[in-house]
């Protein structure tokens, strides 16, 4: 699995015109899903999106966690995270998990991470042509990938 989590002054998920999800401060968080992933991969990068100290303590560090400041989330599927770019110059998404494996382990990562934050948690709609809008806070942009767990 891989995410790009972007800490965010504001972010929404409009679908159709209508906006599906919106958050003040947060993250917003593109998942990723490899053919390969499990939940395994779901559990291990929950532990690290709730523990990340990213956000600014009284003293101007980052220091502090999504929980201590009370930030909300958004969660995005983003199998375009999966791109292959070796050979020529179109990407290709042969990684990238097949629909019966990545749905449920995007619910899962959603559910888990909801339940760890103790609180809902936003996110697109699979498959749909989403319009994303942020403004990054920092900019602040972190890359995680459970392949690179060391």
């Amino acid at each position: 699995m891989r995410i790009i989590i972007q800490r965010v002054s504001h972010a929404s998920v409009t679908i159709e015109g209508t906006i599906k999800s919106s958050i003040g401060k947060g993250y917003l968080i593109l998942l990723g899903i490899g053919d390969d992933d499990t939940t395994g991969d779901v559990e291990w990068l929950v532990k690290k999106v709730v523990g990340l100290r990213i956000f600014d303590d009284e003293k101007g560090v980052m220091n502090r966690s999504i929980e201590e400041v009370n930030g909300d989330i958004i969660v995005v599927s983003q199998f375009t995270l999966l791109a292959s770019y070796k050979k020529g110059n179109r990407p290709s998404w042969i990684h990238a998990a097949k629909h019966e494996v990545s749905i449920p382990l995007y619910e899962a990562f959603c559910s888990l991470l909801s339940k760890a934050l103790g609180k809902d948690i936003g996110t697109g709609e699979f498959g749909a042509d989403m319009k994303v809008e942020l403004l990054n806070d920092g900019p602040v942009t972190i890359c995680m990938d459970t392949k690179n767990k060391e």
